[in-house]
């Protein structure tokens, strides 16, 4: 898939002038990946947001008792960034790594402010931030007051392509219980009709 017809996807051209289509177009740069690789990195500023065209990410943290706590995942389509780093230059204190290989494109800060005159820009900027906003906080939510088996459902219904590439121990930890506990739930989902 070339850039354009990908990035399309995220920026719709009946959203766009072609002169604007073709300028952000042009800021973006094509990044293949490995299984392990790392996308964003702890302790350093993020240079770099992406858009994951394919492939599976995870986003993490170590706990105080030095746990790898998994915080998110980024499946295709998904925006794939540090929100406070990029923006603020702070540096990152999760880490995103690459569950499988595959292919996202990425844009400079720099090549971001070129475009940052662009309404239309702007706007799926602002609806991306309200969405991983949004989806952070249900997740927090969901981990104070629903089970652990509804929460599995729930990733099973909206995500089920990623529970083929994410290892059950950043499965767990994503649904704030351990290994033990969501193999239960699993085999207790399997044999009900």
């Amino acid at each position: 898939m070339d850039t354009h017809c990908f990035l399309h996807q995220i920026f719709k051209p009946e959203n766009f002038s072609v002169a604007d289509l073709q300028l952000i177009t042009e800021q973006f740069t094509e990044v293949d990946f490995a299984k392990n690789d790392t996308l964003i990195e702890s302790g350093k500023p993020a240079n770099y947001y992406y858009f994951l065209e394919s492939g599976y990410l995870r986003s993490s943290i170590y706990d105080t008792h030095g746990n790898d706590i998994t915080t998110k995942f980024f499946c295709p389509l998904d925006i794939v960034i540090d929100w406070n780093s990029y923006f603020l230059k702070q540096p990152c204190k999760e880490r995103i790594v690459a569950l499988t290989e595959g292919k996202a494109w990425r844009i400079t800060f720099n090549n971001f402010m070129k475009l940052f005159h662009i309404e239309a820009f702007r706007e799926v900027g602002r609806t991306r931030l309200v969405n991983s906003y949004f989806e952070l906080k249900s997740h927090s939510l969901a981990v104070i007051a629903e089970p652990a088996k509804d929460r599995y459902l729930r990733l099973m219904q909206q995500q089920p392509a990623l529970l083929q590439h994410a290892p059950l121990k950043h499965l767990a930890t994503y649904l704030g219980i351990t290994d033990t506990s969501l193999s239960r739930i699993r085999k207790e989902i399997a044999k009900s009709p």
